[in-house]
Order: structure tokens, then sequence, then C-alpha cells
């Protein structure tokens, strides 16, 4: 399987940590993203590393017990660890704090906690097998203040940083979880809701494991996932994943079943809002994306994986420390390995390798993994870093070996125009919404973000149809792609950009297709637009018509006479801007000097010469003689045109 295959990556640079062994434990702290090596209960040394953390945290403690879960606050600023059912232990790591331990022990009676999480810098929750406490510690006191509890009978938790969520397991199933939302000091109880579980044989009884359950954030929604597996007494073709969208306020529903069809081990991860579903036994991946169309039945969505199934991309183990200075080669991981530990959302560890890695989607093989483009758009234009793949997909499907029918290259073109106009209406809405002086009364105002799916023209145009037009295609189907963006532009009631315009035109002429510009000139296909205007007038020794088509576009643009002039010299056509005036009238009353410094501008001797000669002409004809006034301040370009051409050359009054 070559290199271009594989769409599921190990970062480059893992967390390394000190490998599990008996007197090295490893724990792993799901809000902070970190890894504790903790070497003899704590005497001998602990290593705290984190995924951005360029220097470990390291200290050492008193060996009191077997430490059963350790922590640190958001931020690092206080340790907690577990070393019995009862009790946390807690150390302050705040600068000019007490670093002397303090004890909470919980509140219920005979009750063992299975576990704690931080919710701030300074909030802490308790899971017994009894119910949940939620305290704040107060760092200073070296105390600890009960905020609330709530009792019932506790199999196992799950906490999920991202969205401060703890979900509790309850019942003798254990398959009806109660969750309790956290934030600033308060614990909300939301509705508790029911997993239902695969029909079993009688003689087994069917119970949830805290192995088949996870919570991610999928496209900013939290979802519970329950990998339920494949069950003989069912026709189904193999295990599945169910999606349990979990709202801040009302019940949790049944929104999605992704198909695996296929039976075994399974783990699962969620990288930029995919899910991704791991099976051991045939080491390969599947992803899900749940924006993409699948089967609705009227409840719930049946999905089916994306892609076909690969591995992850093989991994080099990077040789460090005194063995990097031999030619020892990289040693292979093993990938899928029993001893691998899955963490939300994109964590993978290996204790017994001490590796930290988050794992990756990678966009490019996909492109050729997913014939449909209209499919592939949809897909990519979720995903975080899409824009240049979208440009290359973009560029392959115009190119000679893969083009795309136009009813295709249209679908990609009104999916991207889709995105851009949506976060247009939303600068739109912003900016009048800030006029109007909302952003001070409502703080949740919030300026659009541009994600990478937003692809503006100027985009397209220099990343895909500018090479385009270059290349030797059918002029026919070069034309039609370009009209076909500016159909989709116009669709969305997005402003075409003149540069499209241009394009189109430039294009035109180069085949010498002029009737097909008259008409789309005449049957308003290009948008009026002053550089438009100016292109055509520069058009007129190829096609004369060009020049009346040009001024009639101006006109209609209601533009100021002088301005035209303006714009025309701004863009050295300097010939053009003459007949435009004489045309309408106004070349005796025309400033000999700005027409001079424009021609002398475009370094043509022969241009100045003709437009030198013209207001000698005018000068003659109006005053008598073809000498310029002081007043026109004319000296310098008659001391030029004498340099270039000679005295000589300058026109004799002609007398009666």
């Amino acid at each position: 399987m070559g290199e271009e295959d594989y769409y599921l990556e190990l970062c480059e640079r893992p967390v390394q940590f000190e490998k599990a062994n008996p007197v090295n434990c490893v724990f792993f702290d799901e809000a902070n993203k970190q890894v504790f090596a903790v070497r003899s209960g704590g005497a001998t040394g602990v290593v705290v590393k984190g995924p951005d953390d360029r220097n470990p945290i390291s200290f050492r403690m008193d060996d009191k017990g077997e430490v059963k879960c350790i922590k640190f606050s958001l931020e690092n600023k206080i340790l907690a660890v577990q070393r019995t059912s009862k009790t946390v232990d807690f150390c302050n790591f705040i600068p000019d704090n007490s670093q002397l331990e303090y004890t909470q022990e919980c509140k219920t009676k005979n009750a063992n906690i299975l576990g704690f999480c931080w919710t701030s810098s300074t909030e802490i929750v308790f899971i017994t097998d009894q119910g949940i406490e939620f305290y704040q510690v107060l760092p200073e006191k070296r105390s600890l203040k009960l905020l609330k509890s709530h009792n019932l009978n506790v199999n196992w938790y799950m906490y999920c940083p991202e969205s401060a969520v703890i979900l509790l397991s309850t019942t003798v199933l254990e398959n009806v979880l109660q969750p309790f939302h956290f934030r600033a000091g308060t614990m909300s109880k939301l509705p508790k809701f029911e997993i239902e579980l695969p029909a079993a044989p009688k003689s087994t009884k069917p119970s949830l494991s805290e192995r088949d359950i996870a919570m991610a954030t999928i496209y900013g929604q939290l979802y519970v996932l329950f990998l339920r597996h494949h069950s003989r007494t069912s026709n189904s073709t193999g295990a599945e994943v169910v999606l349990y969208h979990l709202p801040r306020e009302g019940a949790c529903k049944k929104m999605h079943i992704l198909k695996l069809n296929r039976t075994g081990k399974f783990a699962l991860n969620v990288v930029d809002n995919l899910v991704v579903v791991h099976h051991q036994d045939t080491e390969t991946s599947v992803i899900f994306d749940i924006k993409l169309r699948g089967e609705f039945d009227g409840s719930v969505t049946f999905h089916h994986p994306v892609l076909p199934a690969r591995s992850i991309q093989p991994y080099q183990i990077p040789i460090t420390g005194p063995a990097a200075v031999t030619s020892q080669s990289p040693v292979p991981c093993k990938l899928y390995s029993s001893s691998w530990i899955v963490f939300q959302p994109d964590i993978i560890i290996s204790a017994s390798q001490g590796y930290l890695w988050n794992l990756q989607v990678k966009l490019e093989p996909i492109v050729n993994l997913l014939p449909d483009k209209g499919r592939l758009m949809d897909f990519l234009l979720q995903r975080k870093e899409c824009k240049m793949v979208i440009l290359s997909v973009c560029s392959q499907m115009l190119s000679e070996s893969d083009r795309a029918s136009l009813p295709v290259i249209a679908t990609v073109f009104d999916k991207l125009n889709h995105e851009y106009k949506k976060y247009l209406d939303a600068e739109q809405s912003y900016a009048m919404a800030v006029e109007a002086g909302q952003s001070r009364s409502s703080p949740l105002l919030k300026r659009p973000v541009r994600t990478q799916a937003v692809l503006d023209q100027s985009d397209v145009y220099t990343h895909v149809l500018s090479a385009f037009v270059e290349k030797k295609m059918p002029h026919k189907f070069v034309i039609a792609v370009l009209m076909e963006y500016i159909r989709s532009l116009n669709q969305f009631q997005i402003a075409v950009q003149h540069y499209l315009h241009e394009l189109v035109i430039k294009t035109l002429v180069q085949h010498n297709l002029f009737y097909m510009l008259h008409q789309f000139l005449q049957y308003h296909v290009l948008s009026d637009s002053k550089p438009l205007a100016c292109l055509l007038l520069s058009l007129e020794s190829f096609y004369p018509p060009a020049h009346q088509l040009s001024l009639d576009m101006l006109k209609r643009l209601s533009t100021a006479n002088d301005e035209i002039v303006e714009v025309l010299l701004s863009k050295h056509q300097v010939l053009a801007a003459l007949r435009f005036i004489r045309g309408i009238g106004g070349h005796d009353n025309i400033s000999a000097r700005k027409f001079l410094d424009a021609a002398k501008q475009t370094e043509d001797n022969m241009l100045f010469y003709t437009i030198f000669r013209f207001f000698e002409q005018r000068n003659q004809r109006l005053r008598g003689s073809p000498n310029f006034t002081p007043g026109e301040h004319c000296e310098e370009h008659v001391a030029f045109f004498k340099q270039i051409f000679g005295d000589q050359a300058l026109m004799r009054p002609t007398t009666f």
C-alpha cells in the first residue's frame, strides 16, 4: 500500500514518557491531556507531560500507599491524589501558598470514591458508588467546601472535559445514564436516558460496559457513543455505533447509527468531527461523517463508512539518546497493539512503549478514494485544513487527464459558493448589528469566523481559473467552465468581481469569438463595471464595435466623462481616452499636459509623437499657432519631443 493510500496517521511528535513497569505507574488525565509517570508511589519522583508542555513538571511526594488516581486542576494550580477509597489528598502548586498536603474525605457514609474530576482550577467533583459530590477547593485555607451533592447508585462514570459533563451509569443493567453539567460553581442535573442493550441469550445477563461508551463533541454538539456489539440472536450484519445526542436542554435522543458490518474488538476516536472506529482483528480503521447524507428511517440516520477500511499509516519509533548516534534504523511501531489505550477525542496511548499520540486525518489521499466529486466536496468542506486540498481538487477536475463533466463542475462550484454565501451573509448581519449598536447590549454577538471552507473569488481565480485558461484546452470547454462559475456566483447573489469578467473577455478575444463577446455584453451576461469598460476600450483596434459597447457601459454606470478619461489614462489607454473625449466633443478643453504626461509614462515614443502632434494641431486650430502657451506648463514635454525627434519635427505655424 503506497503512502498515498493511508488517510489516518499518528502525529509526528508524540509525548514520550517512562514505560509502565512494576515500579513506574502511568496515569492519564483527560482534562489537561497530561500523562503522569509515578515512580514508587511518588517517592522517587513524578513526571508530568502534556502535548503542549515544552517543560515537563517534575516533583516528589511521600509514598503514602498505592496511587489510584492523580490529576492537576486546570492551569496546574492544585494537585489531587487518590490513594484510598475514602479520601483525596491535595497539594498546592501556587507560588507563596503552603506546600503542605491537605485531605478531604467523601461526605456520604460507607461510600467508596470511584474517582474525581476537576471542572475548573479550583472546583472538583468526587464520584462515589453512592453519588456525586461537588466541592470548591480553597488553597489558601487548605480546605474544601461542599457546594452540592446528589445521591444515587453509581456503577461507573465518564467525564467529557470539553463540555464539562459527567455521565453516571446507574441501575443493575448499568444502562441508565445520568448526566450532570458543571459551570462556574453550579451543578445541573440533565434528564437521564436509557441505552438500548442488544438482545442476549437467556443464560447471560446483559449489561452496559464502560468500555463500550464514549463521549465526544461532534460538530459542536455533545454525543454519547455506544458501541453495540453484534448479537447472535438478532439478524444484524455486525456491530454498530449508536450516537445519542445530549443537548444542554431537553431529552437525550438517539440520532445516528454507524454500521460497522464486522464483529470483534473495536475502539473509538473523534478527529476533525469524524468518528474513527479502529478494528483490532483486521488492524484497520474506518471513518464516519454524520454530516454526510445517510439513510433516514423517520427517527435515526444510518451511515456507512465514508471510505474503504485502511490501516493507520505505518509509524517508525524515532531513536533518541546515545543509540541515535549509531546507524541503527528506526523501529517500526506495532499498530493496533493490545496495549493501546484510546482516549477521547483523538488520543492513543501505548503505556508499554511510553508514547502518547494524537490521531490525525490526512485529506490528500481521500481525494482519490472518493470518486464522487459532490460527496467529496461535502466531506472536504467540513474539514479544518481543507482549503488547499479543495483548490487542488478543482484544478484536477479541470485538467486534461481527469477532466470532469460540466454538470459535475457546476455541482462543485455550487457547493463552494454555498459556503461562501453563508459567510458573506453572516458578515453582513454582524456588520448591521454592530452599526445598530447591538454589540454593546448583546455580548453574545461574535464576528463570524472565516473557516478554510470559505473560498472566495480571488482564491478560485488565483489558484484555479487563471492557470486553467493558460492550458491547451478546447476553448469551448474553457469558456463553459468560466461561465459556469459566474452562473453559480449569480445564483447565490454574490457580486461577480471584474477580474473574472476580464478573464472571460480575454479568452474570447484570444480565440476571436467577438460575436459571442457581443452577445454576452448585449444580454448582460457580463455585469457592467468600470474596469470592464476600460478593457473593452483597449480592444477597439481588434474589434471596432468594442468602443461603442464600452461607452454604452460607462453611460449605464452613469460615470462622469472626466472620470472615464481618468480611468483610461490610469490604464495607459491614452489613445482610447483621446478618442473618447473627441467622441463627446470635449477635446478642445482638455489639459494637454495630463495627456502628454500619460503618453510619456508609457515609454512608447511613437505614441508620445502622436499625442504631441494632436495638441499642436489643436493649438493651431484654436489659436493660429502650434506652440503651447506658458499657462499649459508643457515646457518639459516640448524639450523631450525635441530631444527625441529634433527641432525640425516641431510643427511650423501655417500662415495664410
